[in-house]
């Protein structure tokens, strides 16, 4: 017999004086009550009542009992009540993590607007470049790129972003503006590690056509942030997420580099841990961030890129099959070089 049914009885039992009330305000018929009593005398091996054809009342033993008994329905209720408050007040912890550069420079914004918007939650944030495994650190959603295969995850799909190389104009008026690719190979470049093809840089023409230049690293980084500062310091040519990198090239600190040539572009998903309940405040986060993205103008056409997986010829200048987005570091890593870091392993 469930343990916690037989206190909540007794204690209902005790403030009520009758197994009869005490059934009816637990919804139970008073044999029930009688019974779940009896047992837990017997498993105690006490009387816990003194009982009369009017009413009950406990014994001394009872009384000693009914004062612990009370305080764990109470602590129970306490708990209940505070799970309540997590899912309907919007309270407690919410754990997010994310990339370096793209937690600080597109995440960031929007932290601030949901803190404000739910100021009863403690925002706890985690941005790094490393693999960080969403369970084992606790996290209630993290922010991840490219192709998520950990079956332990639910993973939401928010969109398509784009990316693109760049350089600051100091750098380009002294070293000059590559006309082809494969200027590239005469050019420093800021190369992120944890991308797959870390030498090679493929990129997608006007008309379909493909190009891989092979780039001379002037600096090698795991981290984002490194790497978006050298960018902005005239080191070399970088490859980033548009919407980090445009409002830069808009203002005059970077300038396109080979525009009329696309670098594949990168889903962006939250991921969670696979539980049967996804809390209110994790699904609100998540719903919120992907209409940030969407405001801001971070996301692309997927369907105008036509991203598909059968070996179809491109339609346009923005098409990319599923398998050049995994080697241009669109796999479980999804890393930009500047503007986003890696998720797992460091392909």
């Amino acid at each position: 017999m469930d343990r916690l049914t037989e206190l909540t009885s007794f204690v209902r039992a005790c403030d009520t004086a009758s197994f009869s009330a005490a059934a009816r305000e637990l919804g139970l018929s008073q044999p029930a009550v009688s019974q779940q009593i009896r047992a837990l005398e017997k498993r105690l091996g006490v009387r816990l009542f003194d009982r009369t054809t009017r009413h009950v009342s406990p014994t001394e033993a009872g009384r000693r009992y009914l004062e612990r008994a009370r305080d764990i329905i109470e602590r129970i209720e306490e708990a209940d009540r505070s799970v309540g408050c997590l899912e309907s007040k919007m309270c407690g912890r919410l754990a997010v993590g994310a990339p370096a550069s793209f937690g600080a420079g597109v995440l960031g914004s929007y932290l601030i607007e949901f803190k404000r918007a739910y100021p009863e939650l403690l925002l706890d944030v985690a941005l790094t470049d490393s693999f960080v495994d969403v369970i084992a650190e606790g996290l209630d959603v993290a922010i991840r790129m490219g192709t998520i295969d950990d079956n332990r995850l639910i993973v939401r799909k928010l969109g398509v972003i784009g990316r693109c190389l760049a350089a600051t104009p100091e750098y380009l008026d002294r070293r000059g503006r590559p006309r082809r690719p494969e200027d590239l190979a005469d050019h420093d470049y800021l190369l992120y590690a944890h991308i797959r093809k870390r030498d090679v840089v493929p990129l997608t023409g006007p008309g379909g056509e493909k190009a891989e230049v092979r780039i001379r690293p002037a600096m090698r980084s795991d981290n984002s942030l490194l790497n978006h500062q050298a960018l902005l310091s005239g080191v070399g040519i970088g490859l980033g997420h548009r919407v980090i990198l445009d409002p830069l090239i808009a203002e005059g600190s970077l300038e396109h580099v080979l525009p009329d040539w696309h670098y594949a572009p990168h889903h962006v998903h939250a991921v969670y841990p696979s539980n049967r309940f996804i809390p209110l405040k994790v699904r609100r986060f998540v719903a919120g961030f992907a209409d940030h993205l969407a405001a801001m103008g971070a996301l692309i056409d997927d369907k105008s890129m036509n991203i598909q997986g059968n070996g179809a010829g491109p339609a346009n200048s923005d098409v990319f099959t599923r398998r050049e987005m995994a080697e241009t570091g669109e796999s479980r890593c999804g890393a930009a070089e500047i503007g986003v870091a890696p998720q797992p392993r460091g392909e």
